[in-house]
């Protein structure tokens, strides 16, 4: 009580605040005003408006004061990096708070992935809110490294900073009323569920929201996202690494109905954390496509915080935690300082006396069993094959048709047509089992490429042009118990392990961020003219997603939920 006391002395200018910030241009995103103001903090807090003593005083003419930003909705595990090296990538891009969905980590590690995250969000700077992943594993399609029940979410529903379960994936059992999968949602009691509905329209979208499933991030067209809209969801746009929408649905967007809106990255790589930025790069492109700035600042803040019910944050308001950006440029987005609790974190282009990474807590999860190169081979079964058709900026895929190349009575890849040799190799229950399929979009003309990053289970995935080097790739990633290679001849071109859960880096964020940049690089000399190979190349297997993919089980036809066939006839 003492110490509530005191706040509201300060609060009443009748002892000294510990920081004034003086003729800040505040960007209210409460009252939806830009306005000269001075602001007051104490104990970590916001404590008011106008003339009060201070401790500090930092006159702030000439710079725009915003809160700060939140992430609705982003797999952490995209970013390869560990908890507290992603708290200082988005930092210093602006971000106090993210909203996150761990069901990269808990697909292949469980409930002791989930405690690894919980565990490391309590030694952080940055606000971490978790919605438990709803689907451990993700639908019954591929191998999952374990799976997590409605007791276990029911369990650690109560913790604090868990705001809610996370993306409901498995959209046919939700909308057919699989009995299980609508006791996950029962679990979130009185919090928050995430939607994933990719395509999913009419009835089918009525049943999907009848469930209590309250958001959405997947809508890929201005169409899409006005009936989920129209519908009652919360709209998070997405403008991630290999997924951006934002140009397409920023269009539905009005003064009326911004407060449904959100901003998310749901998967960015560390490189492009680093050169394009992170929810600052979403307000950036929002305000220079026509967006109202006041809005843009609303999307990414306080509608987050709202539909989340994340307390105390997500605006500059008296009680409120003090966390903002001072910026010279609020359409530019151009960042000058980051406070978090009324201390500068990011100033001066430097963040300011960070902790380091802790190592590894966890395994890296890699028990595929022994492979023979006899075993990638495809004998032919048919004159026409189904081919996983990767589109621009998307990670739903399109399904061509095409006759094969063929040798020797077996299915080869047909670099002249970019029709390359994919698999899925099975990594954590040494069942032997391989998918095998083709895929059109990556360009490479020689070698191979693969990863243990492989969206949700994260099986083994290596596209190529040859056996040869596609089995090269799979000896190596079990080498290095995890990550990235690229393989020539024979031969490691570049490579990054990630030796937690195969999918998490021990480096630093800047370093992880180069690691990645000379991956891309050297994929490109082996032809590869997709922009994010290893992005694309990790969504190929989310059996979630339509219209084609590819998982340890084989070739996915998603629109029927079912295992298909290579061969067409």
């Amino acid at each position: 009580m003492r110490e509530f006391l005191l706040k509201l002395a300060a609060a009443r200018g009748e002892i000294k605040a510990d920081l004034l910030i003086k003729n800040a241009q505040v960007i209210n995103v409460l009252s939806g005003e830009i306005y000269q103001e001075n602001v007051a903090i104490y104990d970590g807090r916001f404590i008011g408006f106008g003339d009060y003593e201070a401790g500090t005083v930092v006159d702030a003419e000439g710079l725009f004061m915003a809160p700060g930003f939140i992430d609705g909705h982003i797999h952490f595990e995209s970013t390869m990096l560990t908890l507290p090296e992603f708290a200082r990538a988005v930092l210093q891009r602006g971000a106090t708070a993210v909203v996150i969905d761990p069901h990269e980590i808990a697909n292949v590690l469980g409930l002791d992935g989930i405690r690894y995250v919980l565990h490391s969000i309590n030694q952080l700077l940055l606000d971490v809110f978790v919605m438990l992943p709803s689907c451990v594993p993700a639908t019954p399609l591929e191998t999952s490294g374990s799976s997590i029940t409605h007791r276990e979410l029911a369990y650690m529903i109560e913790e604090e900073r868990v705001a809610g379960i996370g993306e409901m994936m498995n959209f046919p059992a939700v909308i057919h009323g699989d009995e299980e999968v609508h006791q996950r949602i029962a679990a979130a009691k009185w919090k928050k569920v995430d939607g994933h509905a990719p395509g999913v329209t009419g009835k089918e979208l009525n049943a999907y929201i009848f469930s209590n499933i309250e958001s959405d991030h997947e809508s890929t067209t201005a169409e899409e996202a006005r009936e989920k809209l129209r519908k009652g969801m919360h709209i998070l746009i997405r403008e991630g690494t290999s997924e951006r929408n934002l140009e397409e649905l920023i269009g539905i967007v009005t003064k009326e109905n911004a407060w449904h809106f959100s901003f998310a990255t749901d998967d960015k790589h560390p490189d492009d954390l680093l050169d394009e930025g992170h929810i600052d790069y979403s307000i950036r492109k929002a305000i220079s496509l026509g967006m109202d700035p006041i809005i843009a600042y609303q999307i990414a803040s306080i509608n987050t915080a709202n539909h989340y019910n994340l307390k105390n944050v997500g605006a500059i308001k008296p009680r409120y935690w003090a966390d903002f950006v001072l910026m010279s440029d609020h359409k530019a987005v151009t960042i000058e300082t980051v406070y978090k609790k009324g201390i500068p974190v990011f100033e001066n282009g430097k963040l300011i006396d960070f902790p380091k990474s802790p190592p590894p807590t966890v395994r890296s999860a890699m028990d595929p069993d022994e492979l023979s190169p006899e075993q990638l081979k495809i004998p032919v079964e048919g004159n026409r094959i189904r081919v996983i058709d990767i589109l621009p900026n998307q990670i739903v895929t399109g399904e061509y048709v095409t006759t094969p190349l063929v040798k020797n009575g077996f299915v080869e890849s047909d670099i002249d047509n970019d029709i390359l040799k994919i698999v899925v190799i099975e990594r954590h229950k040494a069942t032997g089992q391989i998918g095998k399929g083709f895929v059109r979009g990556f360009g490479l003309k020689k070698g191979a490429i693969g990863s243990t990053v492989a969206h949700d289970s994260h099986n083994i995935i290596i596209v190529g042009t040859n056996d040869d080097d596609i089995y090269s790739v799979f000896q190596e990633l079990r080498r290095i118990k995890g990550g990235y290679v690229v393989m020539d001849k024979g031969q490691v071109v570049s490579e990054m392990p990630l030796p937690i859960g195969g999918l998490l880096s021990t480096g630093t964020f800047e370093d992880t961020a180069a690691d990645l940049k000379n991956l891309k690089q050297q994929v490109k000399t082996l032809g590869g003219t997709h922009p994010a190979p290893f992005m694309i190349l990790s969504f190929l297997s989310l059996s979630p997603i339509p219209k084609l993919k590819i998982t340890d089980l084989g070739l996915i036809d998603v629109d029927k939920f079912e295992v298909t066939s290579l061969f067409v006839d």
